[in-house]
């Protein structure tokens, strides 16, 4: 039986590898952590825990993600997107681990106009995107044996996410502005637990870092993505679009940030579900609390 860690454990993500955690509990033994449990910006926290637990798999579910806020505190996204990346990655080559971390799609500019591959040239446009890519060279640099996977727009039954907000603002007003010229790929935080612990059971055979892009399956701005959400949830708000040069933010978003799935799906060798088919699960789960 592998003892696995899963940090970030109060998360989106945190919680649907919870979920799905009750099927894998034959062959591994799953520690969650938080920053009240693990503080993985202290290094020698992480040695103790993994010594002390016998870690065999680290699962990477922490990260700062107010995109907005992280331009102007950038030392703290710093700290949790790269430093504490750096102290896993490092303890995982230091102790035999593998390591499977989360990262995003804002580590590209998302100027490109045809879906990113894993061997794309990453130019982040924000702090978060900087920092995030920031993680990603650190763990390449530690030599650890590990996969990261980048993924777009996470949405769940839990915590703060978009989908909560359309549903909340839906059901308050009897409009809302979306912008219309940003385009990607939703992910449901579950989908994205599934494909994880398929890479883990597969094993890693290959040393260094290998990566992956993930989402669901179709693509969607975030107008498209606001509409279905008032369709499938009920809701009689309408939904006006709008350029992003009408909505100003102070994180840069990347304008095009649609993943190519292939390599995701030969890996797996399972399909992935469509956006608006994952979407449709998490608003039911949602009206049924």
């Amino acid at each position: 039986m592998k003892n696995t860690l899963i940090t970030g454990a109060n998360g989106q993500l945190g919680h649907c590898l919870r979920d799905l955690a009750k099927e894998y509990q034959d062959k591994y033994r799953f520690f969650y952590t938080d920053v009240a449990e693990l503080d993985i910006t202290d290094a020698a926290a992480i040695d103790k825990y993994i010594i002390d637990n016998q870690i065999n798999v680290i699962i990477n579910a922490a990260a700062y993600t107010a995109v907005d806020r992280a331009e102007d505190d950038e030392g703290n996204a710093y700290r949790i997107n790269c430093t504490a990346v750096a102290n896993l990655a490092n303890a995982a080559k230091k102790h035999g681990v593998s390591l499977f971390h989360i990262s995003t799609d804002y580590v590209f500019s998302g100027d490109s106009s045809k879906p990113h591959e894993e061997i794309d040239t990453p130019a982040p446009k924000s702090v978060y995107g900087a920092t995030k890519l920031a993680g990603e060279r650190a763990i390449e640099g530690s030599g650890c044996q590990a996969v990261v996977i980048r993924t777009s727009w996470l949405f769940s039954e839990y915590g703060n996410n978009f989908v909560k907000t359309m549903l909340r603002l839906g059901a308050e007003r009897e409009s809302l502005r979306v912008v219309c010229d940003q385009i990607g790929g939703p992910t449901y935080a579950g989908d994205l637990a599934r494909v994880v612990f398929l890479l883990m059971e597969k094993g890693l055979d290959q040393s260094g870092t290998e990566f992956y892009h993930f989402a669901n399956e179709g693509v969607c701005s975030w107008f498209d993505f606001s509409k279905a959400i008032m369709e499938i949830g009920g809701l009689g708000c309408r939904v006006e679009a709008i350029p992003s040069s009408d909505y100003p933010a102070k994180a840069r978003r990347p304008a095009f940030s649609l993943f190519n799935l292939g390599k995701i799906k030969a890996a797996t060798g399972s399909d992935i579900p469509y956006w608006r088919d994952s979407l449709t699960l998490v608003i039911n789960k949602l009206q049924e609390k």
